[in-house]
């Protein structure tokens, strides 16, 4: 496994989501089945996962926790605060609240520090500069080693960074879903020296090629359900942008989960994607993508196959897209 950096944290260029074995994306694996799986990945040469307190709530961090305990320090530990998790299920990012987040994900990874901490989402009602600030101020203290933010727009970022140095920034990006390149993010990044980790690199399961119109998800489980982009129209609508996935996969002997992963580290060489699984093998044709070769040629192919496409449906439902800058 090579390395990337994202600022100054240097990481697997692959990193390891864990959020789909807990919430999210249907019922939790049982614990045995998550603990195997990330350590499975960290022999594979992954040292970066990536967590939160709102995935489960917290059953994610403790299940994560305990699986790196006998590796801790040959990992790195990226989770976030940012969400009213017993309240209002809003946005909140007080001093106060980063603060006792931050105390009590220590506690629930058994850690004595969290390698990168992002805020998860921008809140309206608290100044960025409050955030980066007290963020920095757990730095100083050792409790927190790194600044993240998830899905903030150029501004919110360059505003930040001038407090407090930005290490990496968290945002739904993937062949599908192309908000990071027209908005600036990508660029800020580059400019700032800061990196780039896609949440959803194969569409939110979309560029497995394992979907149909008929595919459901459970409304008890899986917040796809009322995603547009995941109704059954949608579905269909969108089949022309994996052809063009599934296209190069054949191509290249390959799957369209992995061209679809090969195709984001090849966008920029601070793009860590972490792509999640509670599945093994899974797991191994996503490290396989680190096998395919896209030449310039090939990336040239797919833009001018995807550009005169359209993308249907948003990615996300209307309250959950309403917290994001993009």
């Amino acid at each position: 496994m090579k390395t990337r950096k994202l600022g100054r944290m240097e990481v697997s260029e692959l990193g390891a989501g864990c959020m789909s074995i807990s919430s999210n994306y249907g019922p939790a694996a049982p614990g045995n089945v998550g603990i195997n799986l990330i350590r499975a990945a960290h022999e594979r040469g992954v040292n970066f996962f990536d967590t939160a307190e709102v995935y489960g709530p917290y059953t994610n961090e403790l299940l994560l926790g305990e699986a790196v305990l006998p590796i801790r320090n040959e990992v790195m530990i990226a989770t976030k605060f940012g969400f009213d998790v017993e309240g209002s299920g809003a946005p909140l990012s007080s001093p106060a609240r980063i603060r006792a987040v931050a105390e009590n994900s220590l506690r629930r990874l058994r850690t004595d520090r969290i390698d990168l901490f992002y805020q998860h989402r921008v809140d309206p009602n608290v100044p960025i500069e409050d955030v980066a600030g007290t963020v920095g101020d757990l730095i100083r203290e050792g409790k927190v080693l790194h600044f993240g933010l998830s899905e903030a727009n150029a501004t919110t970022i360059r505003r930040a960074h001038a407090v407090q140095p930005v290490t990496a920034i968290q945002t739904e990006y993937s062949f599908v879903e192309r908000a990071p390149e027209r908005n600036g993010v990508l660029d800020v990044c580059e400019e700032l020296g800061i990196g780039f980790v896609p949440w959803g690199p194969v569409g939110m399961g979309f560029l497995t090629g394992s979907m149909t119109p008929s595919t459901r998800f459970d409304p008890a489980t899986d917040l796809r359900h009322k995603f547009p982009r995941f109704s059954p129209e949608n579905i269909r609508a969108n089949f022309p942008i994996l052809e063009i996935v599934r296209r190069k996969a054949v191509e290249k002997g390959a799957t369209t989960t992995q061209v679809a992963l090969a195709w984001l580290l090849a966008q920029r060489p601070f793009i860590v994607p972490i792509p999640g699984t509670r599945n093994k093998d899974h797991l191994a044709e996503n490290h396989g993508a680190l096998n395919v070769d896209l030449t310039a040629e090939d990336l040239r192919q797919m833009a001018a196959e995807f550009a005169p496409l359209t993308v249907h449906g948003a990615s996300m439902d209307a309250d959950n897209m309403a917290v994001v800058q993009r």
